[in-house]
């Protein structure tokens, strides 16, 4: 039997448009995301490996914590199962990372991941890794929703096969992705060290992926690890969605008070990224992270080599790099542009502003776990509290400022806005002379002092991101009003 063949179902229905962003596809549950395009993606994934001559290696199927995640997944597994393609679907909820190391682990050809990230619990996504671990390349992008639309138009079959039958011909093999993974995490930083330390550690896995693997790691030692949030919950309860920022930390807050703890971490949805709190609760955000990663692999591991940042993150980089001696190199947004341009350059790390983090000897992917443990690695080492972290960063580079809103953009809005933005050219903004406007990914404006505002169309959700990094505190507000009027949209904040 070679598996029941269906086509897309074109008449009578809408055609979702289904577009891979800076990360994947996502959608919302039930309408756009749906089993059917789901499926769609799986058959596009499978003629991709069909065509590169990869389908041998089989793919690894992961999900996260979302509502019906798994049989998502299980669903994929049928598409390439009928295909021919081993399927080998993780029994459990796991990291993005944690599935990425698979594909090194089993030699496979990729793997295809059901989650949705930091996105609100109404959505979900559909992520592709390629063999080499990391996000997708925008060449492999293009050649997956080349076949999305050729399926769509009913030109290529999907196909199914049976869960059962699939079982019985080896073509689905369930396994439990954690323990390679772990051991792959704990080979590359001090673990013992962060273990004996005697530290408390906070830890707000935000009822995501990410649950129980701080605990794992750190178990054994004169550390305490309090895990927060820390059950399968879809709907993300007391956040407005997944993702380790301030305004979804009120627990982590509250834990570390509680608790008395040296220092509280964050994992998002998926746990590719992290979030950091202090000793104090204040949250430390995502630039200063990139900037105190940076700073342990130079000063404490000794690492030189360039590193890969998008043009979100922080000015900081280039200070320290100037003070090492290394190069950065720029990106536009999304791990799709860093992973692969980390593989090309021999980069240490790369880094966005959203969290995520990657480094050499390991996958070219976002790895918020791993990222965490450097991060308490770097306390232990320099016997510094995260805010004197800080402090110490700052004594190099001097101190940097930033914020961002998000705007909500209407699709009809989007192509005007676009126009208006491009056709501005400021000379000032919030008073301070615009030196350079570059445009790799949106609208960039560098300003005299060395700061920055962008503005950004997001990739994946109906937002417009306006960001700033500036070396003077009084001036973010102002500088992100004048970004939002030349955003001029009518939409409202999220």
């Amino acid at each position: 039997m070679t598996g029941k063949r269906t086509r897309a179902k074109l008449q009578g229905a809408r055609v979702a448009t289904i577009k891979f962003g800076t990360d994947g596809w996502r959608a919302i549950i039930a309408e756009d995301y749906t089993f059917d395009n789901v499926r769609i993606c799986a058959q596009a994934m499978a003629k991709y490996v069909t065509e590169n001559r990869e389908a041998h290696k089989g793919l690894i199927i992961g999900y996260d914590t979302r509502f019906a995640s798994e049989d998502f997944a299980a669903a994929v597994a049928e598409v390439l199962a009928a295909n021919g393609i081993r399927a080998y679907l993780c029994d459990r909820f796991a990291p993005t990372p944690t599935i990425s190391y698979a594909i090194l682990d089993k030699k496979t050809a990729g793997a295809v991941i059901i989650t949705s990230s930091h996105n609100p619990g109404i959505w979900n996504g559909f992520k592709v890794k390629p063999e080499y671990a990391g996000s997708a390349s925008p060449q492999v992008i293009s050649v997956l929703e080349k076949n999305i639309g050729e399926i769509q138009q009913g030109q290529v079959p999907v196909q199914r096969m049976p869960m059962g039958e699939a079982g019985q011909r080896g073509l689905v093999v369930r396994f439990n992705p954690a323990p390679a993974y772990l051991k792959q995490v704990a080979s590359l930083v001090d673990i013992e060290g962060i273990k004996d330390a005697g530290i408390t550690v906070a830890v707000d896995a935000m009822f995501g992926a990410g649950i129980g693997y701080f605990p794992a790691l750190l178990a054994g030692g004169n550390t305490r690890v309090i895990e927060l949030n820390n059950i399968r919950n879809p709907l993300f309860p007391g956040m407005h969605n997944p993702e380790p920022i301030a305004r979804n930390l009120a627990a982590l807050t509250a834990g570390i008070a509680q608790h008395g703890a040296h220092v509280g971490l964050a994992t998002d949805g998926d746990a590719d990224r992290i979030g950091l709190m202090d000793e104090n609760g204040v949250f430390v955000n995502q630039l200063q992270v990139y900037a105190l990663l940076m700073l342990y692999l130079l000063e404490v591991r000794g690492k030189r080599g360039p590193v890969v940042k998008t043009v979100t993150t922080t000015a900081m980089a280039h200070k320290l790099a100037k003070l090492y001696d290394i190069p950065v190199v720029e990106t536009p947004v999304g791990f799709k542009y860093v992973g692969p341009k980390m593989i090309q350059t021999g980069a240490i790390m790369g880094g966005e502003e959203s969290g995520g983090f990657g480094f050499a000897g390991h996958i070219p992917e976002r790895d918020g776990v791993l990222a965490g443990l450097f991060l308490l690695d770097l306390m232990i080492k320099l016997q510094k509290t995260p805010s004197q972290l800080i402090e110490y960063l700052y004594s190099l580079v001097g101190a940097h400022y930033y914020d961002r809103i998000d705007m909500v953009l209407q699709p009809e809005e989007r192509d005007e806005t676009i126009a208006r933005v491009k056709a501005v050219r400021p000379e000032r903004i919030a008073g301070l002379k615009v030196v350079r406007i570059d445009t790799l990914d949106g609208f960039r404006y560098i300003l005299e002092d060395g700061g920055w505002l962008l503005i950004r169309f997001s990739g994946t959700e109906p937002l417009v991101r306006v960001y700033t990094e500036t070396t003077d505190g009084a001036r973010v507000q102002a500088i992100l009003t004048d970004g939002k009027k030349l955003v001029g949209s009518r939409g409202g904040r999220e």
